[in-house]
């Protein structure tokens, strides 16, 4: 965040069931095709209700998220 702060947890409030915290996006070297390579990553924070949201249903959505925010030509589909 603003303050230094590289990521956090948000924390529903009722009537909510989930919530997506976006921290701070930065470059980060990752290793792709037998090298390193600059990419900007943006960290991301789901919480959720488990009585209301399953664990499974939430992992496939950060999943999607994630892959359409790699190809934000998904998003027009």
């Amino acid at each position: 965040g603003g303050i230094g702060g590289t990521a956090f947890t948000p924390i529903i409030n009722a009537p909510e069931v989930a919530i997506l915290g976006v921290s701070r996006a930065s470059m980060k070297p990752v290793y792709q095709d037998g090298e390193f390579v600059p990419r900007l990553m943006l960290p991301l924070s789901l919480s959720y209700d488990h009585r209301v949201i399953d664990g499974a249903s939430a992992a496939r959505f950060t999943v999607y998220l994630a892959q359409a925010l790699t190809d934000i030509r998904r998003l027009a589909l």
